[in-house]
This record gives structure tokens, C-alpha cells and sequence, in this order.
């Protein structure tokens, strides 16, 4: 009978482990040896179990430091009392059996009653640690930068890896104190209270013992005070004119913060000596410190006096105020976005440029500006290149490959697998996970061609057609920035004809990537893994074959290293042997001391910073799948934090395949996030910064910025030498008119060598000749009689014409601008370039290739020659 009332709970304690077994299994183990088998067929198991030690290390020290705390208290606290009798009750047995039988279970009682609930609140303070381990790392593996700030001279270093994990102990520290010391206070009160006979007094060693915590107590909240002088580095309580601390912050808020800091120890020294000997206790000091500090906490929220400061000191004087605070602002904000060593030329604009195209406008160099956008040269891949339904082309990239005897821009896409486009009769498992596993090529095709003929192509076709010598051993795509599922390859099926020309292509695969299934135990865990039977009941899952996942790049990176944050633009590069894809990564902060946040999604979410650098360029193959990390800014403190905590994650960039380093460019979002702040932080005296008169923005056209767009040009920089540069124009705020064009370049202008060398360079205008904006541009474009009535005739065909991006280049001493114009058909929408526009000076022209319309040019300048204005012609304001 017994035995079956015993049985519920049998049951319920086998489902309970059962069930504790399976989370265990499922959540921890599983996702462990599968981490594990891909971590080392990238061949980076040692960063795998390098980071696996330093998470528990961390997490498990910082929690038995916790318990440790936490026991070594209650010990102290529960075996104090009960030592030492009265003796009144050491003469008395009864009495002294009362008093024993108590003590002891205070005293060996403890250990069972203590160790538990110390291990329980050290795993709840511990926890925040567990989920900013990372942060704890770079404060180990941390080191000076060699840089301070203006404001209190610390290195820079201590806010980006240091001050986050300062501010972390201290608060898990003071609520550790706080929480002990009114623990123990109660402790010493129930103990006092239920050993018979004590003393009405604390025994000395318990006031010594509660002393002590209530110093760590005063000591935390100090350090808290200490810590708060750095949060006035980062207020925004004087913008939008500048920010960062002010006078009023640094002359009247950080002298309150010392006051509070010296009135909170008068008070906790007087209180302890009021509360813990009586001998001393006399009220008047406890008193007079209390109340001088509840002052100095309640002065800086009483508004009017920082108002009063702000209307009669700063209001009257603002520059010569707040002067060295500005300037603060921009040397700050000028590091952080590494804006500070922009090298600026003044351009003077001459507007008879003939001499201008008889030295520029040769062949060589109008080859290279792309009259085809990627926005519209998309489609045109779609509908002629992607061949077969499950194929896609999701991006177009730009770069520069040396082909036809000099450096020439081409578009590039890769041609991804998608099956989502695959009937649905053929997306069954076979289907999507063995036979469609992968993309295959690319297409490649010069940016800058001439108008109404054919489209060029240098790589093309599903049998990597090219006419210029482009080829590559293994054109498979089985990692992209398409979502793919898993893969498994090679396998049992005879797949024929889905990659190639040739139907009876049926090449398995024979790269390394991948993990292997090698045997059936994996295939179980595998199966389980991803929730999949069928990869285990599969029998054309051979022995060698290889498991893929994690195919997606940006996806497949942010799993490695999530602590980088990811360009939005990957691009792909092609080599001899294989694709490639190069991603630019970077490191973020936003603990820099007064300088300027802003904020990025970078396809992972949003996010607020106020420090970045591109500080590591990942490579990862299109085929295997392998990653590799090179460090492309090595002064940066956090990337070298990282790389002394992984010493075998990064390589240095030298290191880098020669074929690929020729393809490193300068990233397009950390250029339009460094051009957003020098538009206004460019103005670098506290008096031009205070009127804000020479504030750039983004160019606009048709409502629409004209964001960076790389250009490859010989600027006469390096021995009549290409470069592939970002463009920037850029307009005064609210007006058309160009202010300047920002170049950001990825060679030494001065060595003239090859090595990655990012730099930027400013082309700026002066104000006595304006210079056009590509909205004005356009509108006078409009104006021309020749274009305008093209336009009216191509308006009344069934077409649609569309004005492609405005290509605007600092040209000697003029400017060029050159707008490809498209025309796509009402049914397919497939863009044609027709025309281009090319405008130099006051000059405006059309024709079929920029050729041809720098010949136009020259005849009118030569027509034209004698005095010229010195003003561009300009339209009304709309």
C-alpha cells in the first residue's frame, strides 16, 4: 500500500529529471558539440573554447566572490554572539543549557542555513555580469591609447573600457554592502534578542564588524560620486548648439559634486560615532553634516539658480562663456569620427574651362565616371542574367578591376540562389536542402558606356562568358547575403545540369566548408539540431558529406564576432580561384567624452554611439565559407583590447591576399556618418561654430540626398595613376548652391603606394563665384532648349524617362557634372541609357557618350573664348 502511494511521486520525479535532462540536452549540450563542429571546420575552435573560458571564468569568479562575501558575513555575524555568557548565566545550568542550545544554532547551524542563501543572492547580483562579460574582458585585456580628454586629462581607454565596467561594480557593489550590512544589522538583533541574559550593549566586535560594512557602504557611494563627474561628459542640456558639458555644468554642478562627496563623509563619520559609542554621541556635528549635505543634494535640482547663471553670466557673453567648453565639443567630436586630420583644399572656379577638358577630358579618364547606376542596372540583370527561376541577383556592387590596359569601375552582382522562386511542386525537402544548395557566378559589367547600344559586358552567362579574360575555378555561391537554409553536400543524388550550361554537368562538390556528417550519431544530433527527421531517415546523406549552416554573411560574421558591428554593403570580389565576399566592420562606443552622438542601425538593429572606427575588414569565402578578421586600424583601443583577448582571431591586414587587398575601399556608411558631423563640425573655432553661417547638409535633388557614390579617377594625385574614391557634394543648409565635394580615398596621396592609407579630402569653395548644386543643375538642364524638347518627345512614346544620379567631380578648376538619362518601357521596365547630360562652367550639353559631349564642349569654350563671367548662371529660388 505504501509502495502505491509512493508511486505519483516516483513518477513525477523521473518526469521532473526527465525533463531537466532533455532542457540540458537540448539548450546546452546540443547547441554546444554543434557550435563546436562549426567553429572547427572554420578552424577556429581555439577562439571557440578561449571565449567559452573567459565567459565561465569571468561568470564563475565574480559569482563565487559573491558567496564568498556574502558567507564570509553571516559566519562572522552568526558565530560572534553566544561565545562569551554573562555570568550570571555561567553559574546557572538550566539557563546555560538554554543559552548553549541557541548559540549552537546560530553558530554550527549556520553553514547549512548560510551556504544556500549566500549562493542564491550571489547568483541574483552576479547576474548583469553574466551579461556583460564582455565588457569585463576589455577592462583586462584593455590598455592606454596615449590620448586624453580636454576635460579631466584621463586617457581615452578609461571611458571606452574601463568607466562601463566601473560603473558596473560600483552599483553591484553598493546594493552588495547595503543588502549585507542591513542582513547582518537584522542578524545581530535576533541574535541579541534570543540568547537570554546578554549584555544590553553590543558586544565591541559587533559594532566594530557593522562599522566596518557601513565604511564599504560610505566608501561604494562615494566612489558613485566620483563616477558621476564623468556623466557630465555627456549632456545635451546646451543643444543643439553644442554639446557636452558647459559652464554651468563644470563651474557650478562639479563643485556640488565635491561638496557632496566631503559632506556625505562628515555625515557617515559622525552618524558612526553617534550610533556605535555612546561616549561620543553628541548630536550637534551629525547634525550640521547632515544638513549641509541634504543641501548640497537638493541645490542641483533647484532650477533657478543654474538659470540665473544662465541668464546674467552666459546669455550676456555666450562665446567668450562657454568658448573653451565649444571648443571642447569639436576636438572631441573631430577625434572620435576621425575627422581631424581632413585635408582641405580651397578650389578657385574658373568658368571658361577649355583648358580644363583639353587636359581632362581625355579618353582614359571619362571611361571611368559610371553613367549606369546600380539602382537602375539591377533590373537589367534580372531580366537578362538570372537565367533560371531559382536564381537572384540581389545587389549590385560597385569596384575597379585593371582590365583594357588601365584601372576601369565595373558594376558587379553575384548570382545567389534563391528557392523561393522555385515552383511549389518543387520545394520539397530533397529539393531545397540536396539538390538547389547553391548560387553560381556572377555578372560584371563596365559602369561607364556609351549611350543606344547594347549593354558591354565583361562577365556573363551562366558558362562565365567574358571577352576580356575575367574567369574563376569554382564560380559556386554557396554563401551570400541571401537567406539560406541548410545544405547538405556533397550527397548520394545525381544532380544534373542545375548550375551549369552543360545538362550534363552533375560535379559534386569539393570544397572543405561545412561540417562533416561523418557519421550516423551526428546525423541523429544534426537531425534534432535543426528539427529535422529527415536528415537522419535520409539515405542520400553520404559519409562524406558536409553539413551547412550559417550561410547568410552578415549572419554568419555577427556569430563570430558579435562584438563588431557591420557595414550594410558587402561586396563581392572575384579572383582567380574562387568569389569572395569583403565586409567592412566596425567598433562603436558611445562612452567618448564630449563628443557628439549619433546613431546607426547597421542592419543590426539601432543603435547610439559617439566613437567609430572601421577597424577590421572580414573576408569570407563565397565557396567554403571560411572567415577571416584583419585589423585594418590597429590604434584603435577597442579592436586591440580584442585582439590581446584573441590573439588568434585577427590577422594584421598586411597579411591580407595581395588579390584582394587591391579591392579594400572606403566604406560608404562610416563616410556618410563622418560627412553627416563634418557638415557642421568642419566650422572648428568656437565663434564660427556659435553662428553656425557655414553649416553644410547632403545635397538634394527631387527631394532626395545625394548620398556618397564611388568615383574611379585620376586626380593627378599619384603619377596619372586611378583611384577609387566616395564622393560628397555637399550644400550650404537650405540652399542649392555646392559648397563643397568630399573625396575619401584608400591611398597615401603622398607615398603614393599601395597600402590601405584611408584619408579624405575636402574640395572647398569659395564664395565668390557660386557654384551650382545638382538641383540647380537641373533645373537649367530644363532650360535647354535641344534637351527640353527631347524630353517632351520622348513623354509621348509609351516610356518612361528617369534621370539617373548626378555624377558631380572637382575637375582642375571647374566642376563636372554628368546625369545619365534611362528609358524603360511601360511593360518590362527594363532601363535603357539614352542620353547623357554633361555640364561644365555654364555650359550644358547632351549627347550619346560623354566622348562626344566634351568634343561639344570644347567647340562651344573655343567659340565662346574673351572675357567670361565670373558668375554661374543661377535659377530663382522655388
Amino acid at each position: 500500500m505504501g509502495n502505491l502511494k509512493s508511486l505519483p511521486a516516483l513518477i513525477g520525479s523521473a518526469l521532473v529529471i526527465m525533463g531537466i535532462l532533455y532542457i540540458a540536452f537540448h539548450f546546452i549540450f546540443l547547441d554546444l558539440f554543434v557550435d563546436l563542429w562549426w567553429f572547427e571546420s572554420l578552424k577556429l575552435e581555439n577562439y571557440f573554447w578561449l571565449k567559452l573560458l573567459y565567459k565561465y571564468l569571468l561568470s564563475g569568479a565574480v559569482t563565487l566572490g559573491f558567496f564568498a562575501i556574502f558567507f564570509l558575513h553571516f559566519w562572522i555575524a552568526s558565530s560572534y554572539l553566544g561565545l562569551n555568557p554573562p555570568d550570571d548565566v555561567r553559574h546557572d545550568v538550566a539557563k546555560r543549557q538554554k543559552f548553549q542550545k541557541i548559540a549552537n544554532t546560530f553558530m554550527s547551524g549556520s553553514a547549512k542555513v548560510y551556504t544556500p542563501i549566500s549562493l542564491v543572492l550571489a547568483i541574483i547580483i552576479a547576474i548583469p555580469f553574466y551579461t556583460q562579460w564582455e565588457t569585463a574582458l576589455l577592462y583586462f585585456f584593455g590598455s592606454n591609447s596615449g590620448v586624453n580628454d580636454n576635460v579631466y586629462g584621463q586617457d581615452i581607454s578609461f571611458y571606452l573600457l574601463f568607466y562601463p565596467v566601473y560603473q558596473l561594480v560600483q552599483q553591484e557593489l553598493l546594493g552588495t554592502a547595503i543588502l549585507i550590512f542591513a542582513m547582518i544589522a537584522a542578524l545581530y538583533w535576533l541574535e541579541h534578542t534570543l540568547i537570554p541574559n546578554q549584555r544590553k550593549d553590543y558586544p565591541k566586535g559587533a559594532k566594530i564588524h557593522l562599522s566596518l560594512l557601513l565604511g564599504f557602504v560610505v566608501g561604494f557611494v562615494v566612489w558613485g560620486f566620483m563616477l558621476q563627474r564623468f556623466a557630465l561628459l555627456h549632456t545635451d542640456s546646451h543643444e543643439p548648439i553644442f554639446y557636452g558639458p558647459g559652464f554651468i555644468e563644470l563651474r557650478y554642478q562639479l563643485p556640488l559634486i565635491w561638496a557632496a562627496i566631503g559632506t556625505f563623509l562628515a555625515t557617515a563619520v559622525t552618524a558612526g560615532l553617534f550610533i556605535f559609542w555612546p561616549k561620543h554621541r553628541i548630536k550637534t556635528p551629525f547634525l550640521v553634516s547632515l544638513t549641509a549635505f541634504v543641501c548640497v543634494l537638493v541645490l542641483p535640482k533647484i532650477g533657478f539658480i543654474p538659470s540665473l547663471l544662465q541668464r546674467y553670466l552666459v546669455n550676456p557673453n555666450p562665446v567668450k562663456t562657454e568658448k573653451p567648453f565649444i571648443q571642447n565639443n569639436i576636438d572631441a567630436t573631430l577625434a572620435a569620427y576621425q575627422l581631424g586630420n581632413i585635408k582641405q583644399a580651397d578650389v578657385s572656379i574658373n568658368l571658361n574651362a577649355a583648358k580644363d577638358i583639353e587636359t581632362w577630358g581625355t579618353q582614359k579618364r571619362f571611361e571611368n565616371i559610371p553613367v549606369w547606376d546600380r539602382e537602375f542596372i539591377i533590373d537589367s540583370y534580372r531580366q537578362l542574367q538570372e537565367i533560371r527561376p531559382y536564381y537572384h541577383f540581389r545587389s549590385v556592387d560597385e569596384d575597379r578591376y585593371f582590365v583594357l590596359d588601365h584601372l576601369r569601375q565595373v558594376n558587379i552582382s553575384a548570382r545567389e540562389l534563391n528557392t523561393s522562386k522555385l515552383p511549389q511542386e518543387a520545394k520539397n525537402w530533397e529539393n531545397l536542402h540536396l539538390r538547389y544548395t547553391h548560387g553560381y557566378g556572377a555578372v560584371i559589367s563596365p559602369a561607364a558606356q556609351d549611350a543606344d547600344k547594347p549593354q558591354v559586358w565583361y562577365l556573363r552567362d551562366l558558362n562565365m562568358t567574358s571577352d576580356i579574360g575575367l574567369s574563376t575555378a569554382h564560380p559556386d555561391i554557396y554563401y551570400g547575403q541571401e537567406q539560406f537554409d541548410y545544405a547538405i553536400v556533397p550527397n548520394k543524388l545525381d544532380i544534373v545540369g542545375i548550375a551549369g550550361t552543360d545538362p550534363s554537368q552533375n560535379e559534386a562538390y569539393h570544397g572543405e566548408g561545412g561540417i562533416p556528417i561523418a557519421s550516423t550519431f551526428r546525423k541523429a544530433l544534426f537531425a534534432i539540431y535543426l528539427h529535422d527527421e529527415k536528415i537522419f531517415f535520409s539515405t542520400n546523406i553520404a559519409s562524406d558529406s558536409r553539413l551547412k549552416i550559417h550561410r547568410n554573411i552578415s549572419e554568419r560574421v555577427a556569430k563570430l564576432a558579435p562584438f563588431l558591428r557591420l557595414d550594410k554593403d558587402p561586396y563581392l570580389v572575384i579572383t582567380k580561384d574562387r568569389f569572395y565576399w569583403l565586409m567592412d566592420a566596425y567598433t562603436v562606443s558611445d562612452k567618448y567624452p564630449v563628443s557628439k552622438p549619433t546613431d546607426s542601425d547597421f542592419g543590426q538593429g539601432q543603435q547610439r554611439f559617439n566613437y567609430i572606427r572601421n577597424s577590421v575588414k572580414v573576408v569570407v569565402d563565397a565557396f567554403d565559407g571560411d572567415v577571416d578578421f584583419y585589423i585594418a586600424e590597429p590604434k584603435d583601443p577597442i579592436i586591440q583590447a580584442y585582439h590581446n583577448a584573441y590573439p588568434n582571431l585577427f590577422k594584421n591586414l598586411a597579411d591580407m591576399p595581395a588579390d584582394l587587398r587591391s579591392h579594400l575601399r572606403y566604406p560608404r556608411d562610416l563616410y556618410t556618418i563622418q560627412m553627416q558631423m563634418y557638415a557642421k563640425y568642419h566650422q572648428n573655432s568656437p565663434e564660427l561654430f556659435y553662428e553656425q553661417a557655414e553649416t553644410w547638409q547632403f545635397a538634394n535633388v527631387r527631394d532626395k540626398p545625394v548620398l556618397p557614390y564611388y568615383q574611379t579617377m585620376d586626380f593627378g594625385n599619384c603619377n596619372d595613376s586611378e583611384e577609387f574614391v566616395l564622393i560628397n557634394p555637399m550644400t550650404p543648409v537650405n540652399r542649392n548652391n555646392l559648397s563643397m565635394i568630399g573625396v575619401a580615398s584608400t591611398i597615401d596621396s603622398r607615398q603614393c603606394g599601395k597600402d590601405y592609407q584611408p584619408s579624405i579630402t575636402v574640395y572647398q569653395f569659395g564664395k565668390d563665384v557660386q557654384v551650382n548644386g545638382p538641383a540647380q543643375i537641373e533645373a537649367l538642364t530644363q532650360q535647354v532648349p535641344e534637351i527640353s524638347a527631347q524630353f517632351t518627345l520622348w513623354g509621348q512614346s509609351e516610356s518612361i524617362v528617369e534621370m539617373g544620379r548626378m555624377i558631380i567631380l572637382p575637375m582642375g578648376n571647374t566642376v563636372l557634372y554628368v546625369q545619365p538619362i534611362y528609358i524603360a518601357s511601360v511593360k518590362n521596365k527594363m532601363p535603357e541609357l539614352t542620353r547623357v547630360i554633361v555640364s561644365i562652367g555654364n555650359e550644358t550639353v547632351m549627347d550619346k557618350t560623354i566622348a562626344g559631349a566634351f568634343e561639344k564642349l570644347k567647340q562651344i569654350f573655343i567659340k565662346n573664348a574673351g572675357p567670361v563671367s565670373r558668375v554661374m548662371p543661377t535659377i530663382p529660388p522655388q
